[in-house]
């Protein structure tokens, strides 16, 4: 019964939930030259064995801004998700491009494509007669000139004097508006999306500024223009400084506003629509516009005739996903097809980047079939300004003949008489009953039938010592941080060990101090990004803690400091620090009273 239980608990433990996943995103791809774009690195289902940074661009400066980690549970699934962040702010006008990062999570190997972020040129607002500018929008259009059916995004930046009283209610509104703040005729408004505030400096004040981002394309070609307008009078409350009432509000805790309402002029920009060439045009090509990869698949490919084969094309890069269709496949005529699923899985807000996935059955119609014709599809690419073919190879099929029909019954040969003795209608009495065959007991007084019953139970119980156990955890996060930690420093033990071994010094030293900070993070309730070495002597040293394991802790620190100037590159060097700090984590470990 005991080994029912554990088997039990083991099997309702909480696990990890989804795959190791990295991505690389932008919170936006165009900003005036001054200001920052935030690019954001997210790792999910596990730690990255190491956090890449990005390479350095001429003319944009890259900077750490922070690391974050969260952890989600949903029922007994536990997900991982660590975040990194970098402000990239352009120096000059133009395009910049991060090259591609490559990222290691929980033993798999990832690479993100490149991303690029266009810099404008930035414009200081107008002033009004009083000399103060307390709202204005700003257009901001990435390029002049568009082809139909291109999909580009543009921005409109609600700037807003920093004291307005109401700053909040008004950014909310102009968040809200959409794709009903921009009038672009001639352009087809696919999705809008809004970027998270911030604060930046004008001039000599500064502002909140809120930023709608607008995914356009163009239907019809010529001179178009492209209109940010909010049709609408803005109240903003300002505050003012009035005489204090001693009566209703004796120590001014009311803050006393007046309104004024401010109407917006609108921003517009010129674009050029210019037509598809009409030179090359591939003879499959559908209208599609973007730039895309292409990847097929197709199972079963031993299959008899009329059997259903899937074929499955995913269209992957940037464009319009939604209005991507699969060309017909003229060399397909020697098979029956049916009309095709798709489905579209993007990465962005705007749902510009991402796969578009279609799923097509095909059924052979002969045996002489010996592959499955290649899969091409044809687009326009707007940055090479020319027409591309992207082709599978075929793939090779085994058609069999369909299952032949059952054969026909042959009639037995005649035995020589031609009325066969008719059956007998009365079984005779038997003489004798037989042996008498040996009665089972029954299952009511079977040993293995009651133990049966038993399990039922052990189930039932099993579950309610899981729930018991599942909601301590979710009532007691430092419990769950405790345990989340205990795995954390095993795990990092035995990469320590193997980084040693293969005389990876760089690596070693980041995994190590990694260990320490999750370690006395979780000692001290703290975050492990905020630990470095001068919490043994702000939190460790006033609580007490003993010489015995501060000294090696600070010895810990040391080498870890002493490595990035005079790298150990000796397996055995390496290999003789991890018992030291195997001791120090579990005398941390053991330490009590250190929370705040």
């Amino acid at each position: 019964m005991a080994f029912a239980l554990a088997a039990g608990l083991e099997w309702c433990a909480p696990g990890r939930a989804g795959a190791a996943n990295f991505t690389a995103t932008l919170d936006r791809d165009t900003v005036p030259v001054g200001e920052s774009a935030t690019l954001t690195l997210s790792f999910e289902g596990g730690q990255p064995r190491s956090i890449p940074v990005p390479p350095q661009v001429p003319n944009l400066q890259i900077t750490d801004t922070g690391s974050s980690t969260s952890w989600q549970q949903v029922g007994d699934q536990v997900s991982l998700t660590v975040s990194r962040t970098f402000a990239l702010t352009p120096t000059q006008p133009g395009e910049y491009t991060i090259p591609s990062l490559r990222a290691e999570v929980d033993g798999q190997a990832f690479t993100n494509p490149p991303l690029k972020l266009l810099a404008v040129k930035a414009e200081a607002p107008t002033a009004n007669a009083g000399g103060e500018r307390l709202a204005f929008l700003k257009l901001l259009v990435p390029k002049k000139e568009a082809f139909v059916g291109e999909v580009f995004t543009v921005q409109l930046q609600l700037y807003l004097r920093n004291g307005v009283a109401n700053a909040q209610q008004v950014l909310q509104y102009f968040d809200g508006l959409g794709g009903s703040a921009l009038k672009a005729e001639g352009f087809s408004v696919l999705k809008a999306a809004h970027a998270q505030w911030r604060r930046t400096q004008v001039g000599n004040a500064a502002f909140n500024v809120a930023t709608l981002v607008l995914a356009l394309t163009p239907v019809k070609t010529g001179e178009l223009n492209i209109v940010g307008a909010v049709d609408a009078t803005l109240p903003l409350q300002i505050p003012v400084q009035r005489r204090r009432d001693g009566f209703f509000d004796p120590f001014n805790m009311f803050q006393q506003t007046e309104e004024r309402r401010v109407t917006l002029p609108a921003e517009s920009e010129k674009l050029a629509a210019l037509p598809l060439p009409k030179e090359n045009v591939p003879p499959r090509f559908n209208g599609a516009v973007g730039s895309y990869s292409m990847s097929v698949s197709v199972g079963p490919t031993n299959v008899a005739i009329g059997d259903p084969v899937t074929v499955r094309v995913q269209l992957s890069g940037r464009g319009a996903l939604d209005a991507l269709a699969l060309p017909e496949q003229k060399a397909w005529r020697d098979f029956k097809t049916y009309l095709a699923t798709a489905k579209v899985d993007t990465t962005d807000p705007l749902g510009l980047q991402g796969t578009k996935t279609f799923e097509q059955v095909v059924v052979p119609q002969n045996a002489e079939i010996k592959e499955l014709p290649p899969v091409s599809f044809s687009f326009f690419d707007p940055d090479q300004k020319s027409y591309r073919t992207l082709t599978q190879p075929a793939v090779a099929l085994v058609v069999r003949p369909s299952a032949s029909a059952p054969p026909p019954t042959v009639a037995s040969a005649r035995t020589g008489q031609d009325n066969p003795p008719p059956a007998q209608d009365i079984v005779p009495i038997k003489q004798s009953l037989g042996t008498v065959a040996h009665a089972s007991p029954p299952l009511l007084l079977q040993t293995w039938f009651l133990g049966l019953q038993g399990v039922p139970l052990l189930a039932w119980l099993s579950a309610v010592v899981w729930r018991k156990r599942t909601e301590s955890l979710a009532n007691n996060p430092r419990l769950r941080r405790q345990r989340q930690v205990a795995q954390t420093v095993r795990k990092g033990l035995v990469q320590l060990r193997r980084l040693a071994e293969e005389k990876r010094s760089e690596e070693f030293f980041a995994t190590l101090v990694r260990l320490l900070q999750e370690q006395l993070g979780e000692r001290l309730d703290l975050p492990a990004s905020a630990i470095t070495e001068a919490v043994i002597e702000e939190h460790l040293r006033p609580r007490g803690v003993p010489d015995a394991v501060l000294t090696p802790l600070h010895e810990l620190f040391q080498t870890c400091n002493l490595a990035r100037y005079a790298p150990v590159k000796s397996s055995q060097e390496l290999a003789a620090i991890v018992p030291e700090v195997e001791a120090a984590l579990r005398a941390v470990a053991t330490l009590n009273g250190l929370k705040r």
